[in-house]
């Protein structure tokens, strides 16, 4: 995810699709609240939310419902208060508009989700020993390297497979300011990204992407990071004039500001719950690669973790 929001902020929420009926949404377990977390569009977050939801129902009493909705509109929810939590937040997405919301008081930064991500361009290793040159991204200024990625729709360029185009993401920008000879197309979707990237695999045919870890993906195709031109908090400061990489991401949790005066157990579990980029990685080829339903991951990193969760409670 980022996995993140896109350069098109959007400042209202739209409609929400929801797991549960729109009857459920508004009702409650008894005399606790429902609690609505939002799960985003790749698989760490569904982990995280899965996690959340077992141990808050079973242990605080509250029904969770998932809400799956585009981080771009995310943050309206959280302060509307039509959504209560996000587990997973890639601090480098978070645009202006986004940020004035927690500026302004109306969601609460609930702390680091305590994994670390980062995003990038990735090309698998055997693209690196075919181009040694692409040990950075100075090799595709090479005409003739960029092309060998190139499709019948972009030509001589090389393509660029983007993902979600939701997603943050300044890859047409970055390339336009490096002034490389590559073409972004997005495949529309993590799932749709990895589909073609085994394909391009299992074939040993070139491709550079957008991607970031922690992801099973990485492990399972050996996928190596290209530096691009370092990044610093002054390439970012015009977002139409990135020309550098992505940064670190220490990745956090939020709540609405209502939460606390909604629930306030769950508002203090939230600001315990914490995942560790081990964490996260230990699960992910189980859901990603075995292609066990997240639910099923989700207890068995419970039953396994007593110790670590029973904190997040007290």
């Amino acid at each position: 995810m980022s996995a993140c929001s896109s350069d098109n902020a959007k400042d209202s929420v739209a409609p929400v699709s929801t797991e549960a009926s729109s009857d459920t949404a508004s009702s409650s377990s008894g005399d606790k609240a429902t609690i609505k977390l939002v799960e985003n569009a790749w698989t760490a977050s569904a982990i995280n939310v899965e996690i959340a939801k077992q141990l808050i129902e079973k242990n605080l009493g509250n029904k969770v419902e998932i809400v799956k909705i585009d981080e771009n509109l995310q943050f309206a929810g959280l302060a509307a208060g039509d959504l209560d939590a996000t587990l997973e937040i890639w601090p480098s997405g978070v645009v202006a508009e986004e940020q004035k919301y927690i500026d302004d008081g109306q969601i609460v930064n609930a702390g680091p989700l305590g994994a670390v991500g980062k995003i990038g361009w990735f090309v698998p290793d055997y693209v690196e020993e075919k181009f040694p040159s692409l040990k950075t991204w100075e090799g595709f200024k090479d005409p003739a390297v960029a092309k060998a990625f190139a499709t019948a729709e972009t030509g001589s360029k090389g393509r660029f497979l983007g993902t979600d185009p939701s997603y943050s993401q300044y890859d047409e920008t970055i390339v336009k300011n490096l002034g490389l000879p590559l073409q972004v197309q997005f495949s529309g979707s993590e799932a749709a990204t990895v589909a073609e990237l085994d394909s391009r695999v299992a074939a040993k045919e070139p491709v550079v992407m957008y991607w970031w870890t922690p992801t099973a993906a990485v492990a399972k195709y050996k996928l190596k990071n290209i530096p691009l031109p370092a990044y610093s908090k002054d390439c970012y400061a015009d977002t139409a004039k990135i020309a550098c990489d992505y940064p670190e991401d220490v990745l956090f949790k939020a709540e609405s500001s209502k939460l606390e005066a909604k629930a306030p157990a769950v508002a203090a579990f939230i600001k315990k719950f914490s995942l560790s980029t081990d964490d996260q990685l230990a699960m992910l080829p189980t859901v990603e690669i075995d292609k066990k339903p997240v639910e099923e991951v989700a207890a068995a990193w419970i039953a396994a973790n007593e110790s670590t969760w029973k904190a997040w409670l007290a």
